[in-house]
């Protein structure tokens, strides 16, 4: 195995890690939770606070670029990333509230097909949506939600998967990249599964969005849903986004809003909603400036860097780096990979399941090393790809043995001064 050193020197992404704001004197490794912020958003975003600060309202048609259409600015350097034309791409409210939105504007709860299919190891707020949802649209969650079981509690099979796909199923929502283990799902192939059985499918491509590249026209995908703030780096609480395949557009959005009028017609105020012709009339309420300008930076780097393939082929290679140092130098301390360990069928972080995970991530903290835990026995790893090294992540790996070997050593001496 090559050196840290050595396959840092010949990154060609190693030139990003000065873009970003980095916790001093700390390995940061929890990026697929909350990226840090780079020095281009950061930028964009005082861009902003000085147009508000000397235009006023004239930012709407003055600031550069100006910020009615800065929304479908973005939103046409976000499509590239999921494999989109930037007309089936909206940035706007939150995953959640997206969600809905998909869900108001496409389920039918009067059609004889009335069960939405998820899965039970899907991020809790998707499934509040899904109840609520139904349950708003007059149907029973416990008669008209299945979830599809997982076999080990970590990953999905696709076989049962595609078995969910029963004539009673009208939509499915799935993740592209499970947020625990990070099994990355076969979008293609699951989405022909569904379509051949008659079922509407979207996917929740938070944990995949800036890590795995998506080509959901070609899948064919109905809809899909995200946030910016994990790998793109967009800040707490970013605008999110959403897919809206153009097979769907002209249905009117089940959550009207003035934002999502005809933009020739949207200060025409009128009663009547005249809907956008694309995805832009899925927004509801005017843009949040100061939230979508941070997403610019993290674009412009990403397309600097050559595009979400580059990053993906960095990450992978991160990734692979990790089971590896964890296969080495973990052996015998009670650690087991649990994501998926084939390229295809894992997204961009590391599970490594430990009895003690809890324990274990509080002294790797203090250690200086910043993962993730996820009940009831996962450490998350999530080399970002344009701010970590293979330094960070053979530090990491160095820490977590110290921690274990130390805890086993003094576990050790106390049975033994017990006994004498």
């Amino acid at each position: 195995m090559r050196s840290p050193a050595a396959l840092d020197q010949a990154d060609p992404l190693a030139r990003f890690r000065a873009e970003f704001f980095l916790p001093p004197g700390r390995i940061y490794l929890d990026g697929n939770s909350l990226g840090p912020l780079s020095r281009r958003a950061e930028a964009h975003v005082q861009r902003v606070l000085d147009e508000w600060r000397a235009l006023g309202i004239s930012g709407w048609t003055d600031a550069a670029p100006p910020w009615i259409t800065l929304s479908e600015t973005v939103a046409a350097s976000v499509a590239p990333l999921v494999g989109a034309a930037p007309d089936e791409v909206a940035v706007t409210g939150s995953t959640t509230t997206n969600l809905h939105q998909l869900l108001a504007t496409l389920f039918d709860p009067a059609a004889p097909r009335k069960v939405i299919l998820a899965d039970e190891l899907n991020f809790s707020s998707d499934l509040h949506a899904l109840h609520s949802h139904l349950r708003q649209r007059g149907l029973d969650p416990t008669r008209h939600l299945r979830l599809i079981k997982s076999r080990d509690g970590r990953t999905l099979r696709p076989e049962d998967i595609s078995a969910a796909f029963t004539p009673d199923v009208q939509l499915a929502v799935l993740p592209a990249v499970q947020f625990v283990s990070g099994q990355l799902l076969d979008l293609a192939a699951l989405t022909k599964a569904a379509h051949d059985r008659g079922v509407l499918i979207g996917w929740d491509c938070s944990h995949s969005i800036g890590a795995v590249p998506h080509t959901l026209d070609r899948d064919g995908a109905d809809f899909a849903f995200w946030c910016h703030y994990k790998y793109l780096n967009a800040g707490p609480g970013a605008v999110g986004g959403l897919y809206f395949n153009r097979r769907h557009l002209g249905r009117a959005p089940g959550l009207a809003g003035w934002w999502g009028v005809r933009p020739d017609r949207r200060f025409a105020l009128v009663a009547q909603h005249e809907p956008a012709p694309d995805a832009s009339a899925l927004h509801i309420g005017t843009p949040h400036l100061l939230s979508v300008a941070p997403l610019l930076g993290s674009l412009e780097l990403i397309a600097e860097a050559g595009g979400v393939s580059a990053l993906r082929a960095k990450s992978l290679a991160l990734t692979s780096f990790l089971m590896e140092r964890a296969d080495r130098e973990l052996a015998g301390l009670g650690f087991t990979v649990a994501n998926p360990r084939a390229e295809a069928e894992r997204g961009g972080h590391v599970a490594l399941a430990h009895p003690e995970a809890w324990r274990i991530c509080q002294a790797l903290k203090a250690a200086g090393v910043v993962p993730d835990f996820r009940r009831p026995d996962i450490i998350r790893l999530a080399p970002a790809p344009l701010y970590n090294t293979f330094a960070d992540c053979a530090g990491a790996i160095a820490q977590l043995q110290a921690i274990v070997r130390t805890a086993a050593h003094e576990k050790f001496s106390t049975q033994r001064a017990l006994v004498t």
